[in-house]
């Protein structure tokens, strides 16, 4: 017989771990072959935007491991911010694989990190636009997103239009 409380805590680790799966499918549209030119006027810069997107899912990390801190990093280049974005996803999602003890709620990951993370990559793909360097919009409904696929490489597109 199985318990139906580490049922549904399982089954929200791996809903989770979906929408870290997602986050990294996302990202990887909104950074892969983004112009050096990519640079916001007033606001946060494309690199600052991608340097808290680390910022963020490091966060996600230290709630996971139990251990919350929060630091800014000083944003370095656009490849090593998208290095540190896709490494900190992996750590996130590695952690969510496991069966050790979450220091938060599964919910207090998703409301937090992990849907502040998705916005700044809708910002990083509005900013793209304006910088008439757009990336081709996608139904992500029918994306090929897999648990623990949290790399720069993902699955090609199944249906991208203008």
């Amino acid at each position: 017989m199985t318990d139906p409380a580490l049922d549904i805590a399982l089954g929200k680790r791996e809903l989770l771990r979906h929408a870290v799966a997602t986050l990294a499918y996302r990202g990887a549209k909104a950074i892969r072959n983004a112009p050096p030119e990519l640079a916001g006027d007033g606001t946060r810069s494309p690199l600052q935007i991608l340097a808290h997107l680390g910022d963020l899912l490091e966060w996600g990390v230290s709630l996971a491991e139990g251990n919350q801190k929060w630091n800014v990093a000083t944003p370095a280049s656009w490849d090593a911010e998208a290095s540190r974005f896709f490494s900190a996803l992996t750590r996130l999602d590695e952690y969510l694989a496991t069966d050790r003890p979450l220091g938060c709620k599964p919910e207090k990951l998703l409301q937090g990190p992990v849907a502040d993370a998705l916005t700044h990559v809708g910002q990083v793909m509005m900013l793209r636009r304006l910088a008439n360097a757009p990336v081709r919009s996608e139904n992500y409904a029918i994306a090929e997103i897999v648990l623990g696929r949290v790399t720069a490489e993902q699955a090609a597109p199944r249906f991208e239009f203008d």
